[in-house]
């Protein structure tokens, strides 16, 4: 088993925590495939919000949210781009965790990572509680508890067969969610140029119908901005799972030239089906976007269609999101940051205990939502709503200070952010510009403040447990 590494001084890459695996210790398996991490990336962000979801957006902007959607895209395609530049020059399970420890210091990296880690337990519960009620509803004689834990127990057990075990089911779950959209962007690509039988031509009538294109004007698609940008949150496991690739540098790299421009297709090219098809003020578009477009088309058991496609969508989600939860924490754990018994690796190169315990939080955070009141659940998700923004934020700031240093260092940089530094600072200017977007709307507002105090308190677990280590290394030295 291998043993906590020692604190990492910023300023060191060259020791850098969780880059190198001690030889002749159990490690982590190395057999995804480029295919793997690409549609891991695809159906982490690709979920239920794109099914169900966009009609929040399209309320708020009206056909405009369009441009909320290309705003978000353009950020994330930066972020992205940001971290897998660092993912391919170093990489690790940690990610922008390491790399947060690596650019900026150690509380950097314990706080983004512990963040990370508990934002996607809050996740997996309301995920798994979405999908054992849809489930529920096809077999009413099985109790919703009894699906929640046989769910939960399944992806427990492909996530410790193995990494390959994992990827081959995420890219089946991803695969089916592309197929549907790919399906969707062909069936309204039809319905708008009157190819059906039976249907006239939609033409781009609805694009500037009732109101214009943006009928709440500027305010309408800033709102729409903050509903979005958190659709793609998940596309970052990509870079947890490339440490676990055949060959990380160039796979990380591989993967992301396409598929940051693969989810803007989908999530773009979705929504400009949506509004062009249907008036952006009908209920059956608010209610269910993709129902309502493919209903026009006459394809028979529709909402049974997509409530399998959306709890697929969920569970793909989940599966992505318990394995991100583990390497988490084995790589903080690998670093002196965890509880050294996350470190335990199995025969098959899975860090079974961070499996296990990933999974019973999991099951915590089913209970949570099904106990708790929703005032008290709903202070709990706002704590963890704007975490994708702080850590973000951390990505950028931690690119920023280390791409110098990988340059003089001679690392191989296989991916390279563009226009460096100043697009860099550009993206670091955008995320603030959103946070001061989300300062200005109530509930984004409880959001921000909620998620603030949340990283606070995270970031004064470590100041005290240094604090006590500092104190406990003086009393060794004086005794």
């Amino acid at each position: 088993m291998t043993e906590p590494r020692p604190a990492t001084p910023a300023a060191s890459l060259s020791d850098a925590p969780a880059l190198d695996v001690p030889v002749g210790e159990p490690h982590l398996a190395h057999s995804l495939r480029v295919r793997h991490l690409t549609m891991m990336g695809l159906g982490s962000a690709i979920g239920a919000g794109l099914f169900v979801g966009t009609g929040a957006g399209i309320r708020i902007a009206g056909p405009a949210i369009l441009l909320s959607y290309v705003v978000a895209g353009v950020l994330v395609v930066l972020v992205m781009r940001m971290l897998a530049e660092m993912a391919s020059a170093l990489p690790s399970s940690g990610s922008f965790s390491t790399y947060a420890e690596a650019g900026i210091g150690r509380w950097a990296g314990f706080t983004v990572g512990w963040v990370y880690w508990a934002t996607l337990i809050m996740v997996l519960g309301v995920e798994i509680t979405a999908s054992a009620a849809i489930v529920h509803t096809w077999v009413p004689a099985v109790p919703e508890w009894l699906v929640a834990v046989v769910l939960i127990a399944a992806f427990a057990g492909v996530n410790l067969r193995g990494v390959r075990s994992f990827g081959e089911f995420e890219y089946w779950f991803a695969a089916l969610k592309v197929a549907v959209i790919v399906v969707f962007l062909v069936v309204g690509t039809l319905l708008v140029a009157g190819l059906l039988p039976d249907r006239d031509p939609v033409g781009l009538t609805n694009l500037v119908g009732e109101g214009g294109f943006a009928p709440q004007g500027l305010a309408g698609i800033a709102a729409g901005l903050l509903v979005v940008v958190f659709a793609f949150g998940g596309i970052e496991i990509i870079t947890i799972a490339a440490a676990e690739s055949d060959d990380p540098q160039r796979s990380i790299a591989r993967a992301a030239r396409t598929i940051v421009w693969r989810i803007l297709l989908f999530y773009v090219g979705s929504v400009a089906i949506m509004v062009t098809v249907l008036p952006w003020t009908s209920e059956e578009l608010v209610a269910g976007p993709f129902v309502a477009v493919l209903g026009l088309a006459g394809i028979p058991a529709l909402p049974t269609i997509m409530e399998v496609v959306v709890v697929v969508a969920l569970m793909s989600a989940f599966n992505a999101n318990l394995y991100g939860t583990s390497r988490m924490a084995y790589s903080l754990a690998e670093r002196g940051d965890g509880p050294p018994a996350l470190l335990r690796v199995s025969r098959a190169g899975v860090p079974s205990t961070s499996v296990l315990v990933s999974t019973a939080f999991a099951l915590v955070s089913v209970l949570l939502n099904w106990w708790l009141p929703q005032g008290v659940l709903g202070i709990l998700l706002s704590a963890v709503g704007a975490s994708l923004i702080a850590v973000w934020l951390v990505i950028a700031v931690a690119q920023i200070r280390l791409r110098p240093r990988l340059e003089a260092e001679g690392r191989e940089l296989t991916v390279r952010m563009w226009g460096h530094p100043w697009l860099s600072w550009v993206t670091v200017a955008l995320l603030l510009g959103f946070v001061a977007l989300m300062l200005t709307d109530d509930a984004a507002r409880t959001q921000a403040f909620a998620t603030a105090a949340f990283v606070a308190v995270v970031a004064g677990v470590h100041a005290a447990r240094e604090a006590l280590r500092r104190r406990a290394g003086r009393a060794v030295a004086v005794g």
